[in-house]
């Protein structure tokens, strides 16, 4: 009786999560997507048109979209509300920025990696579950253990621009996938938000520092404030 009824609770604990996950993360009305179609709507809202390569200080950065509203409500519950599985539909629409960037399509992506101690409390890295659904949808070879993260640190939000460049300082080394053989093609990076860009320029000068080339960043979601860009801004 104890194994029957412990095989029923675990059936019906499965058959919840599946209904629970029928329902849209932004609005909670049912849905057999990632996201209902208004709620879908709203994200593509904030996507930047068309999206082209911009240059801050070292480093190139493309951006699908502006880290505002329904994107930054989607980023949210994917990040910490325990839904990973939307990186899936997230990265599939970043990869639609990708195929118009001509002289681009040799690159290897090393999304930005997490420390072991974060990446245990939240289980999943971001950034890596998008690049692995953006290289689906590219084709692109996908490094997640192209870099490792050495140093645990702050959260960079609560972080003045000098604090977080102290913050990142020698936080990065060369993961297992680069430490003998370094790439001999370009690597682009990429995360799920651009802020400041310390991190992203943290890691790219760890890549720099061991003779790799870095073509730049590709990145989910810009914030509005850092995003240099005459595009008109969307209403998200």
């Amino acid at each position: 009786m104890g194994n029957w009824l412990t095989s029923w609770h675990r059936s019906l604990q499965q058959w919840l999560t599946l209904v629970a996950k029928a329902n849209c993360p932004l609005c909670q009305r049912a849905t057999s997507q990632a996201f209902c179609l208004d709620c879908q709507r709203q994200v593509q809202q904030c996507r930047l048109a068309p999206p082209t390569w911009q240059q801050q200080a070292e480093l190139s950065i493309l951006a699908w979209g502006r880290y505002d509203g329904a994107l930054k409500r989607a980023i949210a519950a994917m990040k910490y509300h325990n839904q990973p599985e939307l990186a899936v539909a997230l990265g599939h629409w970043l990869a639609q920025s990708w195929p118009h960037q001509a002289g681009k399509q040799s690159a290897i992506v090393v999304p930005i990696p997490m420390h072991e101690a974060k990446r245990q409390q939240r289980g999943f890295n971001q950034a890596e579950l998008l690049a692995d659904s953006f290289c689906a949808m590219t084709g692109l070879i996908c490094k997640p253990d192209g870099l490792r993260r050495i140093r645990e640190t702050e959260a960079q939000f609560r972080l003045s621009h000098t604090a977080r460049v102290q913050n990142l300082r020698d936080a990065f080394a060369l993961g297992p996938a680069f430490l003998h053989h370094p790439p001999t093609r370009p690597v682009l990076l990429l995360d799920d938000i651009y802020t400041t860009g310390a991190t992203a320029r943290s890691a790219a000068r760890t890549l720099r520092s061991q003779g790799i080339r870095v073509q730049g960043i590709m990145v989910l979601a810009i914030a509005v404030s850092d995003q240099a860009t005459s595009s008109p801004r969307p209403h998200c």
